[in-house]
Parts: C-alpha cells; sequence; structure tokens
C-alpha cells in the first residue's frame, strides 16, 4: 500500500508531466536534505517541493515549507547541481495539496529564491 506522501507525488508528477515536464529525478537524497522532484521545463531545471497538508489549521500545505525547509531544499539542489560550471536557470516550485485529487492540485511556481 501507498503511504499518503508517495501519492501526492506520484500525483504531483503527473500533473506536471502532463503540463510537458519532465522528470530528471525522484527522490534526490544528500546530506542536506532530500528534494521530491527534479524536473526539466524547457530550459529551466525545477526544484519541486510537493506537500500534503490535509489540515489548514496550521496555515496548510504551502504554508508547511518553512524558511528552514527553504534553505535545506536550496542546499539540495546546489548539491544536485555538483560543479557544473554551465548551470543552468533553476526555480523552486512547491505542489500544495489538500487531498489526493488532481483537480486540487496547487502549483506554485518559484515560490522561493536561492
Amino acid at each position: 500500500m501507498k503511504t499518503a506522501g508517495i501519492a501526492a507525488e506520484d500525483l504531483a508528477l503527473a500533473f506536471l508531466q502532463d503540463l510537458g515536464l519532465k522528470l530528471l529525478a525522484r527522490n534526490y537524497r544528500c546530506r542536506f536534505g532530500e528534494i521530491d522532484l527534479v524536473l526539466q521545463d524547457g530550459e529551466t531545471t525545477v526544484f519541486a517541493e510537493v506537500r500534503l497538508r490535509k489540515s489548514v489549521s496550521f496555515g496548510g500545505a504551502a504554508a508547511s515549507v518553512t524558511s528552514a525547509k527553504q534553505q535545506r531544499l536550496i542546499a539540495a539542489a546546489q548539491h544536485y547541481l555538483g560543479g557544473r560550471r554551465d548551470l543552468p536557470p533553476c526555480r523552486f516550485d512547491v505542489i500544495a495539496l489538500d487531498r489526493l485529487d488532481s483537480d486540487r492540485v496547487e502549483w506554485i511556481k518559484d515560490a522561493f529564491g536561492a
């Protein structure tokens, strides 16, 4: 049986692929943290954080990407990119879900900067 987190990532990935993004890596892990999805959107490398939060009591799914979480994602993205000389344009997106329903996907492009 899939966990809710895996199901949310599956839903987010299908949503983004339907919009033409290409998957480069899933659940990229390093000592700094984990990036749920790494995708290609044209020339841009997209680091996507998928959040499922069924209650809005603490601000909902998007609000759960705190500044500390953002810093871990930025560090993990830098690790992913390694020592590349030719850094591609990059952005950090958040896919927020309040339930596992493809009609309820909130895609926040360029949710925060590095």
